[in-house]
C-alpha cells in the first residue's frame, strides 16, 4: 500500500479532498496537477479520467447536485483551464457547489513565459464565487478547506483554486530545480538572481514543516425569518386557487429530498415541478402537474416560487397575473426579487421553507378538500393534453415518431432509472412525456441551456449512484460534443445508455428560422451512424430506424447495461410538428 505521508503538495491537496469525503476527482492529465492525481489515488480517491476538460467540470458538477457536497474536478494549466469556461459558468447559473483545482506556472515564472502561463484569474473569476490564488506550500490544505466551505455556503456555487507547479513537488526537487536556474555565475546580476531565487524559495517553504489536520468547517443552511413564514401561511390560508412551483434550488440539501416531498403532499398545494424538482413526488402523484403551467399560474390567485427565478421560463415574471400574491422562497435575494418584486420574500433555502411551511400549517387550514375543485380543474387539463400527446404519438412516417419513442421508453425505464437530458426539440419533447420516478432522477443543465452536458453529467450521476440506470437522452446535436467520452465510459467501466434522436438537424433551431427568415443555412446535419462511432470505442451501438425494431432496441440496451456495458442507440425520427412555435428568448 503506497504511503500516505505528507512528502510535496499534492499529498496535502489530496489529504483535505479525503477529510471532505472525496471519493473521485474527474480529470484530464496534465504535468502542473500530478502530484494531486497520485497522492489522491495513494489515498483511495479514485482518479476518473475524461477526454475533454468540460466534460471533468460537468461530472463533478453531477455528483454536487446529486450527493449534496461538492463535486471535485482538477485540470491543467492554461489551456486546460480555459476549456473548463462552459462548464464553469453553466455550473455557477445552477447553483452547483463545484471545486476546480487548477495547474499554474512555476511561481517565480509566471509572466515571463513559460509553458501554458497565462493570467487566469481574469479568465476565471467572472464564473466563480471565489478565486483562490495559492502561493505558499503551507496554503494547499487550508485553501480546500475553504472552498469547500464557500462553494457551499448560502447560493452555492464553483470556486477555483490555482496551484503553482513548484508549489506541488517535493521539497527537495523544487530547491534542486531552482538552484539549478540561478546557475553558478560569479556576475553581480548571477548573484542578484541567486539571491532572489534563493529568497523567493524560502517564502515559498516557509512554515510548511508544521503540518496541520484539515479543518472541515460545518456549513449551515440559510433560513428565512419566521416572519416570512408566518406572512406567507396567511397568505396560502386564504387563497382559492393556490399554486407551488418547484425548481432545482429546493433540492441543494439533496439528502433532505424525502423530506421535502412529503412536506409538499401534507401542504396539499397543486405543484409543478421544474429541472432537478421533477421526480420529487415520484412518477404520477395526485398534486402534480405537468402541462399548461402558463393557464395555470394566470388563474392562480397565490403563486409560491421554491427555488424559482422570474426569468425566461416564467416570461419574466409575465406568466403570474399582477393580482396574485407572489410569495418568493430562494436563498438568492437577487433572483427572488428578479423582473418581479414579491409580495413575500423568503430568503433562504427554499426547500426548509417548504418543510417548516408544512409543519407549521395548522391542520384546521389543511389544503385537502378547500381546493379539491381547483385541484380537479388542472388534473382535468392534465388528462386532456395527455390525450392529445397519445393521439400525436400514433401519427407513422418513414422512421420512429419521436412522442411515441418516448411513450414506448416511459414504459420500458426501470424504477432507478435517472434521466441526464442533453439536447434541445428531442430533449423538451422528453420533458413532456417522460415521468422521473423519484426525486433527483432527472439531471438537466439548468438556466444557461448548455448543450454538451450529457457525457459528464452522466459519468457523474454514475458514480454518485452506483447500480443506478442512467439515461442519456440525447438530441444528435449535442450528441457531437461528448461523444468521444464513451471511450472513457468503456475504460472505466461506466455502463450508460445513451439515446441519440436522429432526425439530421438542428431542430429547434431549424423549425423557427426556416419559418421566419426561408433558410436552413447551418441546421442541416446527416444521419451519422453514431452508434457505429461508440462500437469503435468498445462499447455497444444499436441502430433503430422503425417502431417495430424500438421495444426490443430498448430492452436489448437495459440488459446490455445490466451487464455493465456501456450502449449507444441511434434511433432515426421523423419530423414533428409536437414543439411548434417554442422559440425562447
Amino acid at each position: 500500500m503506497p504511503s500516505t505521508s505528507i512528502r510535496h503538495g499534492g499529498d496535502r491537496v489530496a489529504e483535505a479532498l479525503q477529510a471532505h469525503g472525496v471519493r473521485c476527482v474527474f480529470t484530464l492529465c496534465g504535468g502542473h496537477i500530478s502530484p494531486i492525481l497520485s497522492a489522491s489515488k495513494a489515498r483511495g480517491i479514485r482518479i476518473l479520467d475524461v477526454r475533454d476538460e468540460a466534460t471533468a467540470v460537468f461530472a463533478a458538477d453531477a455528483t454536487a447536485r446529486l450527493s449534496g457536497l461538492p463535486g471535485v474536478a482538477a485540470v491543467t494549466a492554461g489551456p486546460g483551464i480555459s476549456n473548463t469556461i462552459t462548464a464553469l459558468k453553466n455550473a455557477q447559473l445552477a447553483q452547483s457547489p463545484v471545486i476546480l483545482i487548477g495547474g499554474a506556472a512555476p511561481t517565480a515564472l509566471q509572466g515571463r513565459g513559460a509553458l501554458q502561463d497565462i493570467d487566469q484569474r481574469p479568465l476565471v473569476a467572472p464564473h466563480v464565487k471565489r478565486f483562490i490564488k495559492i502561493q505558499r506550500v503551507s496554503e494547499l490544505g487550508p485553501a480546500v478547506d475553504e472552498a469547500f466551505a464557500v462553494a457551499q455556503a448560502g447560493v452555492p456555487g464553483p470556486v477555483f483554486i490555482e496551484c503553482p507547479v513548484d508549489l506541488l513537488y517535493d521539497e527537495v526537487s523544487i530547491r534542486q530545480w531552482y538552484a539549478d536556474a540561478a546557475g553558478k555565475g560569479t556576475s553581480v546580476a548571477d548573484r542578484l538572481l541567486r539571491f532572489y531565487l534563493n529568497r523567493h524559495v524560502k517564502k515559498m517553504f516557509d512554515g510548511s514543516a508544521a503540518v496541520s489536520a484539515p479543518q472541515v468547517r460545518p456549513v449551515l443552511p440559510p433560513r428565512a425569518p419566521d416572519g416570512r413564514l408566518q406572512a406567507a401561511l396567511a397568505a396560502l390560508a386564504k387563497a382559492e386557487r393556490p399554486l407551488l412551483v418547484i425548481g432545482s434550488q429546493a433540492l441543494v440539501l439533496s439528502k433532505q429530498a424525502e423530506h421535502l416531498a412529503e412536506a409538499v403532499a401534507r401542504l396539499g398545494i397543486p405543484v409543478y415541478l421544474s429541472g432537478m424538482a421533477r421526480g420529487l413526488l415520484g412518477r404520477d402523484h395526485p398534486l402534480q402537474m405537468r402541462h399548461q403551467r402558463r393557464q395555470a399560474l394566470r388563474e392562480a390567485d397565490c403563486v409560491l416560487l421554491a427555488g424559482v427565478p422570474c426569468d425566461f421560463r416564467l416570461d419574466y415574471g409575465k406568466h403570474v397575473r399582477r393580482s396574485a400574491t407572489l410569495i418568493a422562497a430562494n436563498r438568492s435575494a437577487k433572483d427572488a426579487r428578479l423582473n418581479r418584486k414579491p409580495d413575500i420574500a423568503a430568503i433562504g433555502d427554499a426547500g426548509l421553507f417548504l418543510q417548516a411551511l408544512a409543519q407549521a400549517q395548522p391542520a384546521s387550514t389543511a389544503a385537502g378538500s378547500r381546493l379539491a375543485a381547483w385541484v380537479a380543474q388542472l388534473r382535468g387539463r392534465d388528462a386532456a393534453r395527455e390525450l392529445e400527446i397519445d393521439q400525436q404519438a400514433q401519427a407513422s412516417g418513414e422512421f420512429v415518431n419521436p412522442i411515441a419513442l418516448f411513450r414506448t421508453l416511459e414504459n420500458e425505464l426501470g424504477d432507478n432509472a435517472l434521466l441526464v437530458a442533453d439536447g434541445g426539440d428531442f430533449v423538451a419533447t422528453a420533458s413532456y412525456v417522460l415521468h422521473p420516478r423519484t426525486p433527483l432522477s432527472w439531471l438537466d443543465p439548468g438556466a444557461f441551456g448548455t448543450l454538451g452536458v450529457g457525457a459528464g453529467f452522466a459519468l457523474g450521476a454514475a458514480l454518485a449512484r452506483p447500480g443506478g440506470e442512467v439515461w442519456i437522452i440525447l438530441g444528435d446535436g449535442a450528441c457531437g460534443y461528448g461523444l468521444v467520452e464513451f471511450d472513457t465510459f468503456v475504460r472505466h467501466g461506466i455502463p450508460v445508455i445513451a439515446l441519440v434522436g436522429n432526425d439530421a438537424g438542428w431542430t429547434q433551431i431549424a423549425r423557427e428560422q426556416v419559418k421566419m427568415l426561408h433558410d436552413d443555412v447551418a441546421t442541416v446535419l446527416a444521419r451519422t451512424d453514431y452508434h457505429a462511432v461508440a462500437a469503435g470505442f468498445g462499447a455497444e451501438g444499436i441502430v433503430v430506424k422503425t417502431m417495430m425494431e424500438l421495444p426490443a432496441a430498448l430492452a436489448r440496451a437495459r440488459a446490455l447495461a445490466h451487464s455493465g456495458k456501456p450502449v449507444l442507440v441511434n434511433v432515426w425520427l421523423d419530423k414533428t410538428e409536437f414543439r411548434e412555435g417554442s422559440l425562447s428568448m
